[in-house]
């Protein structure tokens, strides 16, 4: 990828492709499949400022697995890879996977 990084509170994200087939063994084609809501962070901005001028970081971080919005963000294509780039505020949660919640325990 092109060396891009979001101003302030803006996210980069990469959609996590979603799963082709139904629990019951259904292959979903591409044009009933919805666009996933999880992604993974590319690249983050510097932090918005506070009232006091103040720059204050984002929660999330490059690499961090994210839920968002159905209809969050812009999408844009760098380097020939479909991303959206969004505030901070559309994301909705970051997901923890089973090493990541056992490691901090």
């Amino acid at each position: 990828m092109a060396k891009f990084r979001p101003l302030h509170d803006r996210v980069v994200v990469r959609r996590i492709t979603a799963e082709e087939k139904t629990a019951g063994g259904i292959i979903i084609p591409d044009t009933a499949r919805e666009k996933p809501q999880e992604g993974e962070v590319v690249a983050v901005g510097a932090g918005a400022r506070n009232e006091q001028g103040q720059i204050v970081a984002l929660d999330v971080k490059a690499g961090d697995r994210v839920l968002f919005g159905k209809w969050s963000g812009t999408e844009v294509k760098l380097d020939g890879e479909d991303l959206l780039i969004m505030k901070e505020s559309d994301i909705m949660g970051v997901v923890e996977t089973a090493a990541a919640v056992a490691k901090a325990a």
